[in-house]
């Protein structure tokens, strides 16, 4: 069976749109279909509380998630998605990806927000990084093939 992982990122410009769907395909076609990548921008639609529900539902059901956390700061709904996965599941389920080189937490080794960086297993730097992340949890959670 198929392990789901929920992909988190912003979703506001036809760049972060383009994006988001490259490394969904990469993250399938690369762990060998063993994963299910639940995106939101091909769930969710209709009102602001539609889309609410249909990602908080999805996310209730993704035992692991990726979050793009490239900006200046992570995205909002990024952030949220995040605490909310990681109060759900209770422990490092998330892997971040943040192919922007600027730093934007509190100190000068931080990547992100405090609260961001330590709700995750780890973050990578690149595509490479996070698949080999993403099997790396896989195989230590028992989740693997």
């Amino acid at each position: 069976m198929k392990k789901r992982i929920y992909l988190a990122g912003p979703l506001f410009s036809q760049a972060e749109i383009k994006w988001s769907g490259w490394l969904k395909g990469q993250i399938e076609d690369r762990l060998g279909g063993r994963v299910e990548v639940i995106w939101p921008h091909q769930i969710a639609a209709g009102s602001s509380q539609e889309i609410f529900e249909t990602n908080f539902s999805a996310l209730r059901q993704c035992p692991l998630m990726v979050a793009v956390l490239d900006g200046s700061q992570v995205d909002d709904g990024t952030a949220w998605e995040i605490g909310c996965h990681y109060a759900l599941f209770g422990s490092k389920m998330s892997i971040g990806i943040r192919t922007d080189f600027r730093n934007s937490g509190e100190t000068a080794q931080s990547e992100v927000n405090a609260m961001i960086e330590n709700s995750c297993w780890n973050i990578a730097k690149n595509v490479d990084e996070l698949i080999l992340e993403l099997e790396t949890v896989l195989e230590t959670l028992g989740l693997g093939d």
